[in-house]
C-alpha cells in the first residue's frame, strides 16, 4: 500500500529540517502514527539519481549529498585535523571490539594510550562512553557512535571491512603481513614435521 502523499512530504519535511540524524520512531513522534519503513522507501525512491537523498546510517535517518557529487562541497569544507596514528588504531580497535576498555585497547595495540587520544575521538563525537564492566573495579567502556557511522558512510558496523578487503586495498602494514607470513610459515613447518614423524 502507497503511502500517503502528505505523510510522505512530512517525513521529507522532518527529515530536512533536523540538525541531526533520527530514528524511526523520533520521525513517527513528528509526523504521527504511520508505516514509515514504507514512507521512508518511497522516499529513497523518488529521490534516486538526484543531487541529495534520504540515508540510514546506524538505524537513524538524514539527507546525505550524492556520493558522486561529493568533490563538489570539499573546497567549502573546513580542513579537519589529521588523527594521529594512535587515534586511529585505537579507533578501529573500538569500532572491531567494541565495547571495549581501556585496557583491553592497550593490551590490543601493545602500548598505553594516553588519555587525550580517546579525548580526541569523543570531540570528534566518533566514540562515546559505554557503560561499565560488572567486573573488579568496573572499568568504563567505550564504543562507536552514530556519527561515526555517517562520517564513513557505514549503515552497521557490520560494513566494516575485513581483513580481505583491507589486504586487498593495500591498507594492511607490510609489518603485519610479513608477520601473518612467517606465522603460515611456522604452521606448514608443525604440520610437515609432524607428517615426518608419522
Amino acid at each position: 500500500m502507497t503511502p500517503p502523499d502528505d505523510i510522505v512530504r512530512a517525513v521529507e519535511a522532518v527529515l530536512f529540517a533536523a540538525t541531526e540524524p533520527l530514528s524511526a520512531d523520533a520521525i513517527r513522534s513528528f509526523v504521527g502514527p504511520c508505516d514509515i519503513d514504507a514512507v521512508l522507501s518511497r522516499l529513497v525512491a523518488e529521490y534516486a539519481g538526484r543531487g541529495f537523498m534520504p540515508v540510514e546510517r546506524g538505524g537513524r535517518w538524514h539527507f546525505q549529498t550524492a556520493p558522486d557529487l561529493a568533490h563538489l562541497l570539499r573546497r567549502d569544507r573546513e580542513d579537519q585535523r589529521r588523527l594521529s596514528r594512535a587515534a586511529i588504531e585505537t579507533l578501529a580497535i573500538i569500532a572491531y571490539h567494541e565495547p571495549v576498555s581501556r585496557a583491553e585497547i592497550e593490551a590490543i595495540r601493545g602500548v598505553q594510550i594516553s588519555r587525550g587520544t580517546l579525548d580526541v575521538l569523543m570531540e570528534a563525537g566518533w566514540v562515546r562512553p559505554a557503560g561499565r564492566r560488572e567486573v573488579p573495579g568496573r572499568p568504563l567502556t567505550f564504543a562507536t557512535t552514530p556519527e561515526f557511522l555517517a562520517h564513513f558512510g557505514l549503515a552497521s558496523r557490520r560494513d566494516l571491512p575485513g581483513i580481505a578487503d583491507l589486504r586487498a586495498a593495500g591498507l594492511l602494514d607490510p609489518v603485519d603481513l610479513a608477520a601473518e607470513q612467517a606465522e603460515g610459515t611456522a604452521v606448514q613447518v608443525v604440520v610437515a614435521k609432524r607428517d615426518e614423524d608419522d
